[in-house]
């Protein structure tokens, strides 16, 4: 099913392409332009301004909560009415120590507020929380694609390998731009996009 966009777009493999381009431009921008410091880190609006900034210009939903149940594979996202508690129960979770933050980042993940870019949205979420907390962001560049998926998959029943996982992985380059957006083109990586390196845009 092909989802309903600003750009009158019906064609899927065409959506894909544009949604990629537009929102690897949005996400460079969000980095450039010092918006990524208007993000309230850590809470449910901080993540409805990330991906509302990121697919805006594509989509009507961009930033708001999702109004479908949804499933991935076998497993079934929050179902839509429990989603508000769920957020709010998220909100509120401690984030002052690694283990707290990936614990945050899998239920966020388990809600997936929104109707299409919840990975992407909420990988840039997780690393804001990482940095703010931490002084540490995650090279997604050292994440295995596959390793990855997995670990997300499993973390609904248990969350250590997937914490095992982001660890090796932390660096202290916070400030790197380099590092940042190639983040980006990872994180799209893992979700089957690959068409555009974010730098080019």
């Amino acid at each position: 099913m092909i989802l309903e966009n600003k750009l009158n777009i019906t064609d899927q493999i065409e959506l894909a392409k544009v949604e990629e381009k537009i929102s690897k431009q949005k996400a460079k921008q969000l980095f450039d332009s010092g918006d990524i410091a208007k993000v309230d880190v850590g809470t449910f609006t901080g993540l409805s301004f990330i991906h509302a900034y990121l697919f805006e210009d594509i989509y009507h939903f961009a930033g708001k909560i999702r109004e479908v149940n949804i499933s991935k594979g076998d497993f079934r996202f929050a179902p839509m009415m429990y989603l508000a508690p769920s957020i709010k129960h998220i909100d509120a979770m401690p984030q002052g120590n690694f283990d707290e933050i990936i614990e945050k980042y899998v239920e966020m993940n388990i809600a997936h507020p929104f109707r299409e870019g919840n990975g992407r949205a909420t990988r840039i979420w997780l690393d804001l929380i990482l940095k703010e907390e931490l002084k540490q962001v995650i090279d997604w560049n050292l994440v295995d694609k596959e390793e990855y998926l997995s670990a997300m998959q499993r973390s609904v029943v248990k969350d250590v390998e997937i914490k095992v996982l982001l660890k090796q992985a932390l660096t202290d380059q916070i400030h790197d731009r380099t590092l940042f957006m190639k983040g980006i083109d990872v994180s799209y990586f893992y979700e089957g996009y690959s068409e555009f390196k974010t730098e080019d845009l």
